[in-house]
Order: C-alpha cells, then sequence, then structure tokens
C-alpha cells in the first residue's frame, strides 16, 4: 500500500468496505431496534455464575450476569490478550470504551451488557509476560517474566516466584505509598487461590484485575477456556470440523479483494491449513486437514470422529484461530457491537463469509477509545511548546528543537519558512517554462531536490538543538518515555496500572467518563 493512502480502519469508517464489513458506527441507532441474536441466553448466564464463582468474584458480578440472562439482553463486547498487569493501557481503554457504549444504549427492557473476552486461548507468551512503568523519578521500569512456550495462557498456573517478582517490582517504583499499597493489594486479590483451593492462571490474573477496575462500570469478564462456557461453543466447532477447509478459503478470497485494492491483508491460510488449534501434550498446534485422506494432522493424525470425540470429553481442548474466533465467539454472546482496535478490522475484514457459514452475522464494529494521558509535568511542556502529543510521537526531536528556534527568535526551522521558498522555487519554475518550456521539468527537479534537502537539513538542525538541550534539562527524554516509551506510543506500551500507582483512581474516574469513541489526550490533574 502507497506511503499516505487510507488504513483498512480508514476505509472501512469512510465505508469503502460495506461489502466487506457491511455495518458501520453510522448504523448502530438502527441496529439497537433490529439486531435480536439468538443465543442462550439463560445458558450463557449460568456458565458465567460457574465462572465468577471460581474466580471468587460472583457477588459483584451477579447482577450484571442476571441482565444478560434477560430474554432480550445483548452484548457490547471487547477482548484482549491477558497481559501482565493488565498489559498495554488500550486493555483497560478497550474495557472502558465497551462499558461506556453499552451504557448509552441499555434500556430497561432490553438490557445492554460490557462484556470482556479474556483471550486465555492465546498462546503467544512473548505478547503478555511485559509489563513497563514509569515512575515519579522519571525511571522506565520494565519486567518481563519467564513463561512457558506454546502454552494457552490459561492452562499456565500462576507461580509464587512471579508474585515476588510483581511484587519487587511496585515496591521499587518511586510513586505515591498509598497508590502503590492500593494496587498491591489489588494484585495480592487477583493472585490469591481459586475457589477450589488452586493457583489461579496467568489468565485467571488478568481476569481478576479487568473485574477489579471495570466491574463498577459494568463489564463482566469471560474466559472462553473454562469449561461451562467451552461446552456452549463446542456446537460452533463441531461446525467447523464438517467443512474444516471452507473458513480458511473464505478468508483467502477476502484475502485477494483486499490485496486488489491496495490493502496487505491480515490473515492468511496456505494449503490444508484449518481455523481449528488442538491441545496436545500442553502445547496448542494448528490443525491441517487433507481433502484426500480425510484426516487431520497436528503432532499426530486424528479423523473428524477422534476430533469429535476429543471434543466431547474436553470441550475446551479444540480453540479456535483468529480467522474464526470472533464467530465463535458470537455463536456464544447476543452481540450487538464489538469494540475493537484498528488491527482487529484489519482481520475482521475478511470474516463476513466465515460468519455466514456459522449462521450468523457480522456484528457492528466499534473502535475503541484512544487516550493518550497527560501528567503534570508533560501537560506544561506540551503547552510551553505549543504541540500536541500526537505531534510528539511522530517527531520528538523535531517538535523540542522548532520550539526551542522558536524561542531564540530564529523562524529557519518552520513549516512556513519551506512553504515561502516553495512559492519562490513554483513562482520562478514556472516564469522560466513561459521563457524556455524545455527548462521547465529540470528547474522543478531542481526545485524539488533543493526543497527536499533544505527540510532534512531542518530536521537535523532541530534534532541537535533538542539533544543539545536534553543534555542540560532531559526534556527530550521526559517527552519520550512519557509518550514514546521504548519507541512505542504510550497506550501501546505503558500500563494503565502506572497511572493508578501514581495519581491514585482519578485517571480511572475520568477514563469512564469519556465518550466511547474518545481519541485525544486527558490531562490528569
Amino acid at each position: 500500500m502507497a506511503s499516505g493512502s487510507p488504513s483498512i480502519s480508514d476505509a472501512y469508517l469512510s465505508g469503502d468496505l460495506r461489502d466487506l464489513i457491511p455495518l458501520l458506527p453510522a448504523d448502530l441507532e438502527t441496529l439497537t431496534q433490529t439486531r435480536w441474536p439468538q443465543t442462550d441466553r439463560a445458558a450463557l448466564a449460568g456458565a458465567l455464575r460457574l465462572y465468577h464463582a471460581h474466580l471468587g468474584t460472583l457477588a459483584e458480578a451477579r447482577p450484571l450476569i442476571d441482565r444478560l440472562g434477560h430474554p432480550q439482553a445483548r452484548a457490547v463486547v471487547t477482548g484482549q490478550q491477558a497481559g501482565l498487569l493488565t498489559g498495554p493501557a488500550y486493555a483497560v481503554h478497550k474495557g472502558a470504551s465497551a462499558a461506556r457504549l453499552a451504557r448509552d444504549l441499555d434500556q430497561p427492557d432490553a438490557p445492554v451488557v460490557a462484556v470482556y473476552w479474556v483471550a486465555s486461548q492465546d498462546h503467544d507468551a512473548e505478547e503478555v509476560a511485559s509489563v513497563t512503568l514509569l515512575d515519579h523519578a522519571e525511571h522506565l521500569h520494565r519486567l518481563t517474566l519467564d513463561l512457558p512456550t506454546g502454552q494457552p495462557v490459561g492452562r499456565i498456573a500462576w507461580q509464587p516466584g512471579w508474585t515476588q517478582q510483581v511484587m519487587g517490582l511496585l515496591s521499587a517504583l518511586e510513586t505515591q505509598p498509598e497508590y502503590c499499597e492500593q494496587v498491591q493489594s489489588w494484585f495480592e486479590e487477583a493472585v490469591r487461590p481459586l475457589s477450589s483451593g488452586q493457583a489461579p492462571s496467568y489468565a485467571d490474573v488478568f481476569a481478576r484485575l479487568i473485574h477489579r477496575l471495570l466491574i463498577r462500570a459494568g463489564v463482566v469478564v469471560l474466559d472462553p477456556l473454562f469449561p461451562a462456557l467451552a461446552e456452549l461453543m463446542a456446537p460452533a466447532l463441531r461446525r467447523e470440523l464438517q467443512d474444516p477447509l471452507s473458513g480458511p478459503a473464505a478468508l483467502e478470497a477476502a484475502a485477494a479483494t483486499l490485496e486488489a485494492r491496495g490493502f496487505p491483508p491480515q490473515l492468511r491460510r496456505p494449503a490444508g491449513a484449518t481455523n481449528l488449534f488442538v491441545e496436545e501434550a500442553g502445547q496448542r498446534t494448528l490443525l491441517r486437514y487433507d481433502p484426500a485422506s480425510q484426516l487431520f494432522t497436528a503432532g499426530q493424525t486424528y479423523t473428524r470422529e477422534d476430533l469429535l470425540g476429543l471434543l466431547e470429553r474436553d470441550p475446551s481442548c479444540l480453540t479456535p484461530a483468529a480467522g474464526l474466533r470472533p464467530a465463535v465467539q458470537d455463536s456464544l454472546l447476543p452481540t450487538l457491537a464489538f469494540v475493537v482496535g484498528p488491527g482487529e478490522i484489519g482481520y475482521l475484514s475478511q470474516m463476513r463469509q466465515v460468519y455466514q457459514l456459522h449462521g450468523l452475522e457480522m456484528p457492528l464494529l466499534w473502535p475503541r477509545l484512544s487516550v493518550t494521558w497527560l501528567e503534570p509535568n508533560v501537560a506544561r511542556l506540551l503547552r510551553r511548546l505549543g504541540a500536541t502529543a500526537a505531534e510528539v510521537q511522530r517527531d520528538p526531536a523535531g517538535v523540542l528543537g522548532r520550539a526551542l528556534a522558536r524561542e531564540r527568535g530564529v523562524a529557519a526551522l518552520s513549516a512556513g519558512r519551506i512553504e515561502a521558498l516553495r512559492a519562490e522555487w513554483q513562482a520562478t519554475v514556472q516564469e522560466l517554462g513561459q521563457l524556455d518550456p524545455t527548462l521547465e521539468r529540470s528547474s522543478q527537479r531542481l526545485a524539488d531536490r533543493s526543497l527536499a534537502g533544505l527540510a532534512r537539513l531542518q530536521q537535523r538542525s532541530a534534532a541537535a538543538l533538542a539533544h543539545t538541550e536534553d543534555t542540560r534539562t532531559g526534556q527530550l527524554t521526559r517527552l519520550e518515555r512519557h509518550l514514546l516509551p521504548l519507541g512505542h506510543p504510550q497506550e501501546r506500551e505503558i500500563s494503565f496500572m502506572n497511572y493508578l500507582l501514581k495519581h491514585g483512581e482519578t485517571p480511572l474516574r475520568q477514563l469512564l467518563e469519556l465518550p466511547a469513541g474518545f481519541v485525544g489526550e486527558v490531562e490528569i490533574p
């Protein structure tokens, strides 16, 4: 896709992908009057009560679960991988977005409940093993636990040594003691034994923390590996086993459509690959299918009857790949809207036909809210620089360097200076063309090269100014650590727990009052 062309997310929001994603956020009001998914709400509520009893959170969750069991109930669904200390901030932002949207759509005779799908089936340990925090002393702390690879995180038992590592991290932070003690108590509550007396899984710890943060906002957590919930999704997996290559073929057809429009598809399925994983000796392995022999293979070889038998004995032993998971999710939940990030919009754009193969219609996709948190010292610095957080994230050294040049009364680094020169060049090129048309193209090339070279010199000069100032005051380092930590946008790296550790529950209250589609900066007082 050419630089500057729209993303799949942009194309979706502009209505250019209606053949692939039929519903837009603008359709929400109509949809609330017409969409009533046919799922077994009573069975869902019963399974969720068992799951929350297992977590020890049923007393708080029961009123929401009862509402989800209402015959006319619908869900606003979101979800995320089970990151350490809730992972990057956007994992909590998603839940807040779902909570607000559900609250806006809720009706007394047709409840709408926010559901947070904990991605316990995922086996990418590297994605969930780390957490990044930034303390009051501007020290960036990153902890990575040594998780076993290849296992669904919902199968990984939480280890006492991990508790010691996390508590050591929290104790090492320079932050407000009373706020740190609050987060420590939440974490200790999350790692306590389950109602069965067993250690919680890695996913259970995440689920308990999300519950603690978002239950007051009306969010119910759900773990698809929990046996009673997995049993309700087994019919969708049985359907997939009957025709295991049609779903992958549908994904490939949608991939070809996207490629023809200039978008790189996120999901590809090579010949024989299915949309199902099987657990073998604790490892999650993709199933392949040979239509000639009608056999499935992973580490072992299976007949269809073998897999159906496995599914009967343990409904959680077969799990969906990304190209099937949302459809399995919506076979269980009465989904009205699905709160997603830009990457999820990318792969969901390939899934309309997969939904249809399971007799389902795709839900409306709602882009999650996006927040960049501005702590007081950074908010003051941005105001002084006359810049936004987004501008800093794109070019931190350039923003600081240009601001310093302005403070010194030097306009050489301004965009206006380049534009003025561009206008002068353009006028000169046109005049030369009037005198001698053969000179116009060569003079235009010279103008373009000269202006591009000057822009590069501006950038180098701004960066040099910024780094010199950083040596003296640390301003560039502060901006990067807060807004672009480890080279990533803030909400994709720093945990939301970071702001609770430093400012108490104020950021949580601020977050839960934001509109469901908010995108921007929020100052923490």
